[in-house]
């Protein structure tokens, strides 16, 4: 199943850099990692924003459930999930 998430990120003014720092570094470490196992397939930065637009490839909604709840960023994070299916125009083999 593929969804398209928008994540925008709302961390407080006044959180210390340190922790900031800290929850970031570990976000992009389990994005990456979801990456590389094909389930993060796209993200796209908003620009101007604290915002992305990433593809998903879960085998379900509760999958996609359990990784969006796990990113460090999760509880700073306004989330609009879309779920999406290939187009019967589309030339890409790899749509699914």
């Amino acid at each position: 199943m593929l969804f398209q998430v928008r994540m925008d990120v709302h961390l407080p003014v006044d959180m210390p850099a340190e922790v900031a720092n800290d929850i970031k570094a570990r976000e992009k470490a389990y994005s990456q990692d979801l990456q590389r196992c094909g389930k993060w397939r796209h993200i796209w930065r908003v620009v101007g924003e604290y915002a992305n637009y990433s593809i998903f490839e879960v085998e379900s909604n509760a999958e996609l459930h359990d990784i969006l709840c796990g990113l460090p960023l999760f509880p700073y994070m306004k989330i609009s999930v879309t779920p999406l299916c290939r187009h019967p125009s589309s030339i890409r083999d790899d749509d699914i």
